[in-house]
């Protein structure tokens, strides 16, 4: 293919590729928590952050990673020594946070077309400067994960159990809020400020159709977002569509494709009944060793059993 010869096309597919599987992989712990809303959040926070290096003149990547982290922990402090609710505190800082970007603006002497670049995406834009933070933010948040891999596994399943047994779930719930502003920061010239949070969900609510432990749910995301990415890059090439929506889109058709023929469409999940058959096995039955998973000592490792954890449908 001829487009593959210029070099923003190929910044673009590389920027993509990273950026599609980062988000995939912090969409997981987002959806299995029900942080969806949190995400949500903290990517339209993004828009004050950048505004702010609008202002200021600099880098307003720079700008918005600091804005989004402060945000994030702010979120996390709030809803944790407070007395109101994650997504009440979600709202709070949403509002604020997009009424600064809009003062920002006001402030800002002059027309800028780059700030609208970064509200609804500008892929074919993205810079090498843009390329190399997008690729030091993967490696970090890669390395963070693969070390936690196992504590985040837990604090997405049961917080409770967690604590009892000496994990800092506090700790690791801020750790996971600043992860997750990272990922957006370096995701908002890909798809924008505005879709950078579908990107988060929709590829991890696709892999939680079909997926059937904790692990492969985990591969399945990855492997959605970076097919949404690339083939969405592809299609609005082809159709002369914006990037950051086509990609959105196409990530969104598949999950209905999946969401048609998932077996959790077909099969709900139920109480043992009284003949004292366990339930339906659930993501995280394989990934502990057996720990959190089993309901009686001394059950094998891998076996599927009633677990005691809350789910949703």
């Amino acid at each position: 293919m001829d487009i593959l010869q210029y070099t923003f096309m190929q910044r673009a597919l590389i920027a993509g590729a990273i950026v599609g599987a980062l988000c995939a992989i912090i969409g997981v712990y987002v959806v299995l928590r029900g942080m969806s809303f949190v995400g949500a959040g903290i990517a339209h926070a993004s828009f004050g952050g950048v505004a702010l290096g609008f202002l200021l003149g600099i880098n307003p990547i720079i700008t918005a990673v600091f804005f989004c982290i402060a945000t994030a922990l702010g979120i996390g402090a709030i809803s944790r020594k407070g007395d109101i609710k994650e997504d009440t505190a979600v709202g709070i800082f949403f509002s604020a946070t997009m009424a600064l970007g809009i003062l920002f603006i006001g402030l800002f002497k002059g027309y800028s077309v780059d700030l609208f670049g970064y509200l609804f995406g500008s892929i074919l834009a993205v810079t090498q400067f843009d390329l190399v933070m997008t690729a030091v933010v993967g490696v970090l948040v890669l390395l963070i994960i693969a070390a936690l891999y196992k504590e985040f596994m837990f604090i997405s399943f049961d917080q409770e159990t967690a604590t009892i047994v000496g994990i800092p779930v506090v700790t690791l719930y801020y750790l996971l809020l600043a992860i997750i502003a990272l990922v957006i920061v370096v995701s908002i010239k890909v798809v924008g400020i505005i879709l950078v949070s579908a990107l988060i969900i929709i590829p991890a609510a696709t892999a939680f159709q079909i997926a059937e432990d904790f692990r492969l749910m985990m591969i399945l995301s990855t492997v959605f977002g970076v097919i949404s990415s690339i083939g969405g890059l592809f299609l609005s090439y082809a159709l002369n569509t914006a990037s950051g929506a086509t990609i959105v889109l196409l990530a969104t058709a598949i999950f209905f494709i999946t969401a048609a023929v998932s077996p959790r469409k077909r099969r709900k999940r139920y109480e043992p009944p009284e003949n004292g058959d366990y339930a339906p096995s659930c993501l995280c039955q394989d990934e502990s060793d057996g720990e959190e998973g089993s309901s009686k000592k001394g059950t094998p490792q891998h076996e599927t059993v009633q677990c005691t954890h809350k789910h949703q449908d």
